[in-house]
């Protein structure tokens, strides 16, 4: 070996050390910040989740940070070859890759079964998944919508809707409109499925979009097609008025959703500016008259007592904190299409009944809650599961062999139940 193959071993070797390094001494700090509440059902895993996590972020914040990938590609490429599997197709189950108006979706059928069917037409259940925008796939959601399929005898439709940052909102949104609508149209003729008994519904950031779909449903009432009989609302995020909810103080640093990354999240959907990411998050992007209207849906108050008994202090704000130009930035977010939960009474009294999971040790358990309050107060049904020792995420554990979470499975046999309802 020469002396010049000596020296670019010994560089790689150094660099790849130094990497490494620094990879390691990023997830420690990480680690050190999360906190895991003593209720939180398999503690231990969900730290050696919430490791691998932070691991592949900051790879691929390095990698980003070096121009080799972006962080969020990497991320999506790393679950999608590492964390996400789809079997073979079990019995009883057709599953077929369609487009409804030019949006991919995944169509699952039970063969087999009558429960499920009325005058000889099943229900069905239109899905969101979530990842906060940015991630998730027709992938990411192929076990829950296939466990839900065969054990209510519902055809599900699961919607691979567009993704930021390489697209912004309303893009999203749009997707998941499209195509409920194709579905409704062609439920009966195509599929066998009354579509008087067709629900909507998703996790976290798809089930934001399934309440802000029900909303602009119901603001388009035409006639022509008939509305959603259900929303399924699996923890979902619902505002961007109010950061510091006694859920968000309280669960700010519980895996996997950190209270910085919900704001950061948002912002990816609507434009990308995450310069104003800690604005958004002290609420200066609220003006003090703003902020007494949204009181009356926003306040503590609404919620149970409960959801105070952890450490909670109640955030004064004073007329100078304003920015007009954050506010200018994410306006689009105080929009009832991004914030369901600051909708008109007169629309949100025309949804249809609602389903709303949340979890205690979540940072969007609050925003679940008051959409239930509001719901209930303007006459709306409203069924409400709450899994008092789970977390945000929880879904994504379902059925993940050693990363199979017990809560995960009792969660998702409450979403059956309900679902068999309809």
């Amino acid at each position: 070996m020469d002396i010049s193959t000596a020296i670019l071993i010994i560089g790689f070797a150094a660099v790849l050390a130094a990497f490494l390094l620094l990879a390691v001494g990023l997830v420690y700090s990480e680690l050190m910040y999360s906190d895991i509440p003593q209720g939180v059902a398999n503690r231990g895993k969900l730290h050696v989740v919430h490791g691998l996590y932070v691991g592949i972020a900051i790879v691929g914040r390095i990698l980003d940070r070096l121009g080799l990938c972006h962080q969020i590609r990497f991320i999506r490429w790393f679950r999608r070859w590492f964390l996400v599997h789809t079997g073979p197709i079990p019995a009883g189950l057709r599953i077929k890759n369609l487009n409804f108006s030019g949006v991919p979706v995944r169509v699952y059928e039970p063969t087999a079964g009558s429960l499920g069917l009325r005058k000889g037409l099943r229900r069905g259940l239109v899905y969101f998944h979530g990842g906060g925008w940015v991630m998730g796939s027709l992938d990411s959601a192929d076990d829950i919508c296939r466990h839900v399929a065969m054990e209510s005898e519902t055809t599900v439709i699961s919607v691979g809707y567009r993704l930021a940052p390489e697209h912004r909102y309303p893009i999203q949104l749009d997707d998941c409109d499209a195509a409920t609508c194709h579905f409704l149209s062609v439920a009966e003729a195509e599929f066998g499925v009354d579509p008087s008994r067709v629900a909507v519904g998703g996790d976290s950031a798809g089930a934001n979009m399934a309440a802000a779909l029900c909303q602009r449903l119901a603001r388009r009432k035409n006639g022509h097609l008939l509305s959603p009989c259900a929303q399924v609302l699996i923890y979902p995020a619902l505002q961007m008025a109010d950061f510091n909810l006694p859920s968000y103080q309280q669960n700010h640093a519980v895996p996997i959703l950190f209270r910085g990354r919900v704001a950061f999240y948002f912002l990816q959907y609507l434009n990308g500016d995450t310069s104003v990411c800690q604005d958004v998050l002290e609420g200066n992007h609220i003006h003090a008259e703003t902020r007494l209207a949204f009181k009356k849906w926003l306040s503590v108050d609404h919620l149970l007592p409960e959801c105070r008994l952890r450490s909670f202090s109640p955030v004064v704000h004073s007329p100078s904190d304003y920015s007009g130009e954050v506010y200018h930035t994410i306006k689009d977010g105080l929009n009832p299409e991004v914030s369901p939960l600051l909708g008109d009474d007169a629309v949100l009294r025309l949804t249809p009944p609602a389903f709303i999971v949340t979890c205690e040790y979540d940072v969007l358990r609050d925003d679940g809650i008051l959409y239930r309050k509001r719901l209930q107060d303007l006459e709306v049904k409203v069924t409400w599961h709450h899994v008092p020792d789970g977390f945000h995420g929880l879904l994504d554990f379902f059925k993940k062999g050693w990363l199979t979470f017990p809560n995960a499975t009792q969660l998702v046999d409450s979403i059956v139940s309900h679902v068999k309802t309809l």
